[in-house]
């Protein structure tokens, strides 16, 4: 009875997912397994796994499984007399009915995000558009059908997949529910996208981020200041500016490179191959590509990479989700710069990273 139980309650888990969808408990719903891609040399991510993309019976198999933990937590809730509410009684009640529940991997993220009030999810893992639009469409509407609760579904993608999308397939996965999308921009500078392998020069960021905006996405571009070390610093900055503003996302998102132990970057940096920019030296690769930019996008610095100190030696910018919105708070944002390198270079030597 108990293994019959727990069978109903299965269903898969990736790892990632971006910070905001965190912060906002989203639901994570496994559409596809690890990164179609996998070479980029500054990621460790998935690099050990294989890609593949889930069947429509797999897919709904695992919403049918979240949905049987809500309607079970409801249905206690209402024999315990709290009228189907989410309480720690119902909670308890069901972790006795089933122990295994103890080690469920999802149960507790489940938890969360109806504690939250259901309204997000995250479609897991690192490019869920590659997968046929028809199939994609029907597990959107599946998953919005089976938890009406939602009003955001988001997902990582990747520029080229979007690019090679018909303007009609892409409307046609928007209206069944996918609302937004994360993508890894990193740079806009050809020479370093070839260099770090990323498969997708500027002009496909472009056609991809532009086709992703027409059809109604809000897209959220990422990118990765310091990766192009002290050689490229100037054209990545620039490059960057020039992508983006053609672009002009919804979100832009700040993650500053660190070089990752065991990744062919990580590796070039520990032979002393690649030169890492100090915190200054970010700070002025920053200010190019902020003064460059020219967009109506909400620039974020959403992350703990975003380490910058100010005068006072708290963080420099706000790690808010919605960031600063330009062009109206870019004076702003370059005056923290300033501040920023002013304060970098007062520091004690021994905290200057």
């Amino acid at each position: 009875m108990r293994t019959e139980a727990i069978h109903k309650y299965n269903f898969e888990t990736g790892v990632y997912r971006p910070p905001s969808e965190g912060g906002s408990y989203s639901l994570l719903v496994r559409f596809t397994r690890n990164c179609p891609w996998n070479r980029c040399t500054f990621c460790g991510m998935y690099k050990t796994e294989k890609f593949e993309v889930r069947s429509p019976d797999e897919i709904r198999r695992d919403i049918d499984a979240i949905a049987a933990i809500r309607n079970d937590l409801r249905d206690i809730s209402r024999e315990l007399g709290y009228g189907g509410e989410l309480v720690r009684a119902a909670v308890i009640e069901l972790f006795n009915r089933v122990p295994e529940l103890n080690y469920h991997q999802g149960f507790v993220m489940v938890y969360d995000w109806l504690h939250a009030g259901g309204k997000t999810a995250f479609l897991q893992d690192a490019n869920s558009p590659i997968m046929k639009t028809d199939k994609l469409v029907d597990a959107l509407r599946y998953l919005r059908k089976t938890f009406p609760s939602i009003i955001r579904v988001t997902s990582y993608a990747r520029s080229k997949t979007l690019a090679q999308k018909k303007p009609g397939e892409l409307e046609a996965i928007r209206k069944a529910g996918l609302d937004r999308l994360h993508v890894g921009l990193e740079s806009g500078d050809d020479d370093l996208l070839q260099t770090v392998r990323k498969g997708v020069n500027g002009e496909s960021h472009i056609k991809g981020g532009q086709k992703a905006m027409q059809a109604g996405f809000e897209l959220s571009e990422y990118w990765m200041p310091g990766l192009g070390g002290k050689e490229m610093w100037r054209s990545h900055a620039r490059n960057t500016a020039r992508v983006l503003s053609a672009i002009n996302p919804d979100y832009i998102r700040s993650r500053p490179f660190f070089p990752a132990p065991g990744t062919p970057l990580g590796e070039d940096h520990e032979k002393g191959q690649f030169t890492m920019l100090s915190a200054d030296e970010q700070l002025l690769e920053l200010k190019l590509m902020m003064e460059e930019l020219n967009v109506t996008s909400k620039v974020c610095f959403d992350h703990a990479g975003n380490y910058w100190r100010n005068r006072n030696g708290g963080l420099l910018f706000s790690q808010s989700y919605e960031g600063y919105k330009f062009p109206e708070e870019k004076p702003k944002v370059l005056r923290l710069i300033e501040e920023g390198l002013t304060a970098q270079s007062k520091a004690p030597a021994f905290l200057r990273l």
